[in-house]
């Protein structure tokens, strides 16, 4: 419960999910009101109860969404309803008509152009055999009354506050971001203290994998986010909200590209750390610059999730802080390069771990901060 009392908290005092959830939900019902006032109790229609039903499923997720499942889902309805009704009227038997029509229907449900809305051909024909008297008259309204629900769904979706992800999608990268620093600064300060074994560097390379996930997450909520933007009204005017542009491609990319080399570079660390030989392990002449240089990464992407994902324009501050983490990064990856020759020995385990390493150490950076010659 306390975790309950903590969402319709969240809900009530700020934007977020859950106020999204909290506004959708709302309209559902306003919706299944809605269609209920007209087809049930003004106009008393024979199976009015069809009209809220399709009207409260199609407040959907998108405006696009409600109207492309609204489609779907009006075809599935008509199908079953005309299948079942001319079995009904043909055979004279409920059950035989089961027997016959519902393996039809579950058939065409299938069929890739109905989606996720096929199944609804099987309720409408169950809604034909079990709901009494068969007739083309009741057949008919059945159909009216889910058209007239579809359209209300349709319309509440669109008019009332239509849902935008935007924010959904700026917390996606900037939760990739924020990964990325903790990750990047939690394995350079172990390797700055030497205090890494097989199972620090196990829960590194586990973090380093959910970095992963959490990019893709983020790539889900930008197309989730452009497809909240197709026939949204809230784009329109001079307070328009815009769907996310080429930056949050961008910034998706970069956030791709560390995500690979830091789950590369947890991976190299990982098998040193399980290696017996001691020679191949790690002396302290390539650890210090090395965790000196995943300090100023995770610096740097920290900066960098702060100006690319803030919902307003961020001061010349902290622009000047990200440039200045861009420097160091620099400065940090020269002074590993320079340090690297002299720690290669003759063991070509110790020269293949030092040389992935750098070789992931130049590649993030390369992601950070771009050569400007390219």
């Amino acid at each position: 419960m306390r975790w309950a009392a903590r969402a319709v908290r969240r809900a009530w005092t700020e934007p977020g999910r859950e106020r999204d959830l909290a506004v959708q939900a709302g309209k559902a019902a306003l919706a299944a009101c809605l269609a209920w006032a007209v087809a049930g109790w003004w106009l008393q229609a024979p199976v009015a109860f069809v009209a809220p039903w399709v009207a409260v499923v199609l407040v959907e997720s998108t405006v696009y969404r409600s109207l492309a499942h609204g489609l779907q889902q009006l075809a599935a309805i008509t199908v079953g309803t005309v299948l079942a009704t001319l079995g009904a009227l043909a055979l004279g038997s409920t059950l035989v008509t089961m027997g016959v029509v519902l393996p039809a229907v579950l058939l065409l449900a299938q069929w890739r152009r109905l989606g996720s809305q096929g199944i609804y051909a099987a309720t409408g024909a169950l809604f034909v055999l079990t709901g009494g008297e068969v007739t083309l008259a009741i057949s008919g309204a059945r159909i009216a009354e889910a058209v007239f629900g579809a359209v209300v769904g349709i319309t509440v979706n669109a008019v009332i506050r239509p849902p935008v992800y935007l924010r959904d999608t700026r917390a996606a990268l900037q939760d990739a971001a924020r990964e990325a620093q903790e990750v990047l600064l939690q394995v350079g300060e172990g390797l700055a203290q030497g205090e890494w074994h097989g199972r620090a560097a196990g829960g590194w390379h586990e973090r380093a994998l959910r970095l992963g996930r959490l990019v893709e997450q983020a790539r889900s909520s930008i197309g989730w986010s452009r497809e909240s933007m197709r026939g949204n009204h809230r784009r329109r005017g001079p307070h328009g909200v815009a769907p996310p542009g080429g930056e949050y491609d961008d910034a998706l990319t970069v956030l791709d590209h560390v995500a690979v080399h830091i789950a590369g570079m947890t991976r190299t660390v990982l098998d040193i750390a399980r290696h017996h030989d001691e020679a191949a392990r790690l002396g302290t002449r390539i650890t210090g610059p090395y965790a000196d240089f995943l300090h100023h990464a995770g610096r740097a992407i920290g900066l960098y999730g702060q100006t690319r994902f803030a919902e307003t324009d961020v001061g010349p501050g902290t622009r000047n802080a990200l440039h200045g983490a861009a420097e160091e990064l620099r400065r940090s990856l020269d002074e590993l390069h320079r340090r690297l020759p002299g720690t290669v020995q003759d063991d070509p385990g110790t020269l293949a771990a030092n040389g992935t390493l750098l070789a992931h150490a130049r590649r993030l950076a390369e992601q950070l901060v771009p050569d400007p010659q390219r």
